[in-house]
């Protein structure tokens, strides 16, 4: 053991003020960054449940999708699977129709895919929806698919469930993709458009972009002459004010981080600064039997970083605690009009959280730099005069 870890073992700060405000700190700075990749998490799962990560789609598709279907299994669908970013591929047909239920109607969006409800002639609907028109399972309902043609259809509802985007415009209807092929009076091999989803280290907006233009390259270069033409869009396209939010979020953390470091750093700063000054004889002393600036203010940076070190445990064992109960139980609502979701989301991604964790300890040490400034101030032969 070091003559510098020796006395720092035997220092002590006076009060828990400094332990308290480094511990809330850092529970502030990891609750932040678990909300902020909860949400990314969430909103990112519900985007691509919604309509895919990526799309291919018809280059010419009138609004209510009725024309130019392209193949269930075009020619460039097993070089899209096999792409590294891809986990995977589903068919989809999509129309805009009207719903009525007694007196009320609504405009809705009929999306038929694989896994869409269990059986023919039975749909599942967002709870916004089952809300709005007062239909649970087991109702029926009538459906009107507008076109050249009006169809109207009888669907039975089978479930209920929660959509990360439930706005009153954006509420999308699921059914068997075969239902949803004969309203249109297509064949069994023909599809609106084929959704891809990403894996989760793909899901950024810009690497969704990256990909977007890859797989758009790769479905041009090998597309045949009798297919539809088709192009890619990613969910970046279609929901741009979705990722502008998360992007906004995430610039929220990074402030919260920088405030919660700057509060931490003056509060272990004031707290050095009392206990230099206390010791003033101590380091009048130490400077006398030969001890260099250098070594006494490793003495005070080793017992500060051990108070540092401290406080990050226990605050980041409070935040991860907080963290499991929220994720379990969602003690904490949120109103899913204005944040998508109706509670608080809560991710530990390690990858996230340890960086922040490295990043606050560095930078409170880099602070406590300042007060140690005033070892280098005091004069031996002052202090052992005083004494």
């Amino acid at each position: 053991m070091t003559a510098s870890s020796f006395i720092a073992r035997k220092l002590r700060f006076k009060g828990r003020l400094p332990l308290v405000c480094i511990a809330l700190s850092f529970f502030i700075i990891i609750l932040a960054v678990a909300i902020s990749s909860g949400f990314r998490k969430e909103i990112g799962r519900g985007v691509s449940e919604l309509s895919g990560d990526i799309r291919i789609v018809p280059q010419r598709q009138n609004l209510l999708g009725t024309d130019a279907p392209i193949p269930l299994h075009p020619s460039y669908e097993e070089a899209l699977r096999a792409h590294r970013a891809v986990r995977s591929l589903r068919p989809v047909v999509s129309r805009v129709g009207i719903i009525k239920s007694g007196t009320d109607i609504h405009g809705v969006l009929f999306k038929g895919m694989p896994g869409g409800a269990d059986s023919s002639g039975r749909v599942r609907i967002p709870r916004r929806l089952s809300a709005l028109l007062h239909l649970r399972e087991g109702d029926r309902m009538t459906v009107y698919f507008i076109g050249e043609k009006t169809r109207a259809r009888r669907f039975a509802v089978e479930s209920v469930y929660d959509a990360i985007l439930d706005a009153d415009d954006k509420l999308v209807v699921t059914l068997p993709l075969e239902d949803m092929q004969r309203v249109n009076g297509w064949e069994a091999g023909q599809v609106g458009s084929l959704e891809l989803m990403l894996a989760d280290a793909w899901k950024d907006a810009g690497q969704q972009n990256a990909v977007r233009d890859e797989l758009g390259a790769l479905v041009y270069s090998l597309s045949q002459e009798d297919e539809t033409p088709v192009w890619c869009e990613a969910s970046t396209d279609r929901y741009p004010q979705i990722f502008d939010w998360l992007t906004l979020i995430d610039f929220n953390v990074l402030f919260i981080l920088a405030l919660m470091v700057v509060v931490a750093g003056f509060n272990m700063i004031s707290g050095l600064l009392i206990l230099l000054f206390e010791s003033i004889s101590t380091i009048g002393t130490l400077k006398a039997f030969g001890m260099t600036d250098r070594d006494i203010r490793r003495v005070y940076l080793k017992l500060s970083s051990g108070i540092v070190l401290k406080g990050l445990l226990i605050g980041n064992a409070a935040a991860l605690f907080f963290c499991l109960l929220q994720g379990a139980f969602h003690l904490i609502p949120l109103d899913p009009a204005n944040y998508f979701v109706s509670y608080v989301p809560v991710s530990l991604h390690l990858p996230f959280i340890l960086p922040a964790d490295l990043l606050a300890y560095a930078l409170i040490l880099l602070l406590l730099q300042l007060p140690c400034m005033f070892i280098s101030k005091i004069d031996p032969a002052t202090t052992m005069r005083v004494e």
